[in-house]
């Protein structure tokens, strides 16, 4: 693996991204699970400290577009500089859907695509995962774009057996995976083997009846291109080789591996993708990277990375799965897009309040308090929890994230909603110098003096953005710091597994 390489996590639009950053065939190998255009508003579920679900629920995307300026010129862009057939399919698509939501969507993809074709390198594969809502749109749009000749898999990813009660139709059981290659003869596969079934399995047990150090093998007749017979051992395979349908389990709720994100996909199926069509050391691509299973897979497999992803929620649930899953084993990695000055945090204030709030909390290891884009503001943006004591019961500070004008008043109303939750400790994150008057406010609360720590902790904790950025956090007892999102299961790498045997 190249010494000088860092694996890249980038928060922005994938588009930009790959466009500003990501060079003519550098990558190996994409897996993209870009949402389908359900129309759905998909929401982050948080666990609490005591390991239940939150009631609160944070809008991680709505995957829904609309026909609008961005999509007209995302049109004229393929329509007049995309390849030919590329350019004819959407004016077909237009001449049949009209400009609707459907259309937003497929132009969306569209365009990423054509990034995606340049940036795969000639012996490199994408797997362009979805579900019935837009999967044969998008089979047309792969042809187009990387050539129907290229097409070497449609992949049914059965995920079996909880069911949901459907009166109109059959129950839905399985997800489409597209494979397809930049120049299909020269990518990177390895065959993978399933198991035998049993009945399978326990037929050719009893043909290969023999055995040596090597395994069981029958004895089979050969001829030698002189014309002579000889025997010759034959050895049971270790299984079949894998077919296009893949039975694998969703992520049960209670799964170590379940994180709460809508999305969410097995990191088994991750798996063989990534070991069927790359090699250690390549550089495996992911521009809808979510909660990151593709990146945390591709960490364990010793593969390189490259994730994108367009909410601050997301880069922050990444970062903390990545490293509660590899610890100190973890490889280098830069964050691309993050603020890293005070101009850079006015800067993602101006552009979207909402992202600077999720990142400004995700600094301090704090989830959300609620969706902002729905309902009333409570007065708390944030939450984090920590336990101080042997009841296991676990303690709350209450975040306040401002990134306008602010006042002594807004400390006022933060000491209101300390008392309301019954709340150990209340955090005011300010992108604005703090007044002299809101310090005063502050201090006066006195302090969190817990039972079984020695030390005050500050009631009342003012902490401006520039503060943070160089390494200030948040005052508590830290016996057990509190939980934030659901914390990934430690696996640690494959070379790291194998090698304690």
């Amino acid at each position: 693996m190249t010494s000088t390489w860092k694996n890249k996590l980038y928060f922005g639009d994938n588009l930009d991204i790959m466009r500003n950053h990501i060079a003519d065939e550098s990558v190996d190998l994409i897996y993209l699970d870009p949402p389908f255009n359900s129309k759905a508003s998909y929401n982050v579920l948080f666990g609490e400290a005591n390991g239940t679900q939150s009631a609160a629920q944070i809008t991680a995307f709505e995957d829904t577009w609309h026909w609008g300026h961005e999509s007209e010129q995302s049109y004229l862009e393929l329509v007049t500089q995309g390849p030919k057939r590329l350019a004819d399919l959407i004016q077909a698509f237009r001449s049949f859907l009209g400009t609707n939501d459907m259309m937003a969507y497929l132009v969306m993809m569209a365009i990423r695509l054509v990034e995606m074709h340049r940036v795969l390198k000639a012996t490199g594969s994408i797997y362009l995962h979805c579900d019935p809502t837009a999967s044969h749109y998008l089979k047309l749009l792969l042809d187009a774009v990387f050539g129907a000749e290229q097409f070497l898999n449609e992949i049914v990813w059965y995920y079996g057996p909880k069911a949901t009660q459907r009166s109109i139709s059959f129950q839905r059981k399985h997800d489409i995976i597209f494979y397809y290659a930049k120049r299909q003869g020269k990518h990177i596969f390895t065959p993978l083997l399933q198991d035998y079934s049993k009945g399978s399995l326990a037929e050719r047990e009893t043909r290969y009846k023999y055995e040596d150090e090597c395994g069981k093998y029958r004895l089979t007749t050969r001829r030698r291109t002189d014309g002579t017979k000889y025997r010759a051992k034959v050895y049971l395979k270790e299984g079949v080789v894998m077919t296009d349908v893949w039975e694998i389990p969703i992520i049960n709720s209670t799964a170590k591996e379940r994180l709460g994100y809508p999305t969410q996909k097995p990191e088994a199926l991750l798996e063989r993708i990534i070991k069927a069509s790359s090699n250690e050391g390549d550089i495996v691509m992911d521009p809808f990277c979510g909660c990151g299973t593709t990146i945390v897979v591709a960490e364990r497999f010793n593969r390189r990375w490259i994730g994108i992803d367009i909410t601050h929620l997301a880069i922050t649930l990444m970062k903390q799965r990545l490293q509660d899953t590899f610890g100190p084993y973890l490889s280098s990695y830069e964050v691309i897009g993050d603020p890293k000055d005070l101009q850079g945090a006015r800067a993602l204030a101006e552009q979207d309040r909402y992202q600077f709030e999720w990142w400004a909390l995700g600094k301090v290891g704090a989830r959300p308090a609620q969706d902002k884009k729905k309902g009333a503001d409570s007065g708390i943006d944030g939450f984090v929890y920590f336990i101080d004591d042997n009841s296991g019961k676990a303690k709350t500070i209450v975040v306040s994230v401002k990134s306008g004008h602010v006042t002594v008043s807004q400390i006022r109303d933060l000491k209101g909603v300390l008392e309301r939750e019954n709340a150990a400790i209340g955090v005011f994150i300010t992108l604005q110098e703090p007044t002299n008057p809101m310090m005063e406010e502050a201090a006066a609360s006195g302090f969190y003096e817990p039972e079984f720590f020695h030390g005050k902790f500050p009631k009342v904790q003012i902490l401006t953005i520039e503060e943070i950025l160089n390494g200030k956090q948040i005052e508590y007892p830290r016996k057990d710091t509190g939980v934030t999102f659901k914390k990934a299961s430690r696996k640690g790498k494959e070379s790291e597994r194998t090698s304690l045997f």
